[in-house]
């Protein structure tokens, strides 16, 4: 059984190819060169590929940073630090990157025949984005029944899992150690820079998750 996996590099990316591993699926990871602010989530998500030996790994080349709008694609908005149990929408936000990027994913896994599509999106410990919602979830669902060849005349289900959605960063953390996720070759940090800030919303929130698990987070942060 084949899965497409949306790996960006980071740390739910990564426990999402875990357990998507943990089921014995094969894994077709798709990623996204989409003109980021910075290229280190990218590289670690080819570090992560290459950990779990996959048959191929899809990069997408897209430009994001020509809509704007976000500290993620325009260098000219800062990465605030930011309180991460905020409520507000942050400005790190990227306009409809998500449904963007499962509609590559949901066309992807057409073309393999895949049964599924995982995606790490988190509604617990997260950033307050409205693509990372259940809502957004069960709906983009209910649009690929109807989107593709497959769904829609061949009566083949593609179905979209998100098996993060509703755990604690703590619970992600202790899952993906379990299932052995390599974290020690993922990034988080907004800001990309050789070694995590430590200060922005990602990085808090990763952290976090780490020192509630009792774990030390692998990899390295500026002093």
């Amino acid at each position: 059984m084949k899965a497409v996996i949306l790996l960006s590099g980071g740390l739910d990316s990564t426990a999402c190819m875990a357990v998507a591993k943990s089921k014995n699926y094969d894994l077709y990871p798709i990623s996204f060169n989409y003109q980021q602010r910075h290229s280190i989530e990218l590289s670690s998500a080819k570090k992560v590929a290459k950990f779990y030996g996959v048959k191929k790994h899809l990069i997408i080349d897209t430009n994001m940073n020509s809509i704007g709008g976000s500290a993620l694609t325009d260098k000219n908005i800062d990465v605030p630090d930011r309180d991460p149990d905020g409520t507000d929408v942050p400005v790190t936000y990227v306009p409809a990157r998500n449904l963007i990027f499962l509609s590559y994913a949901l066309g992807y896994a057409e073309v393999l025949g895949a049964a599924y599509v995982y995606i790490g999106v988190n509604a617990v410990d997260y950033s307050g984005y409205p693509d990372c919602r259940p809502e957004f979830i069960e709906k983009f669902q209910d649009l690929a029944d109807y989107a593709t060849k497959a769904t829609a005349a061949e009566h083949k289900k593609i179905e979209i899992v998100a098996p993060l959605q509703n755990l604690s960063k703590k619970d992600i953390v202790l899952l993906g150690t379990k299932l052995g996720a390599p974290f020690a070759l993922t990034r988080s940090c907004y800001n990309g820079g050789e070694k995590a800030c430590g200060h922005c919303d990602s990085c808090k929130l990763r952290l976090r998750g780490f020192a509630e698990a009792g774990l030390k987070d692998p990899i390295e942060y500026m002093e």
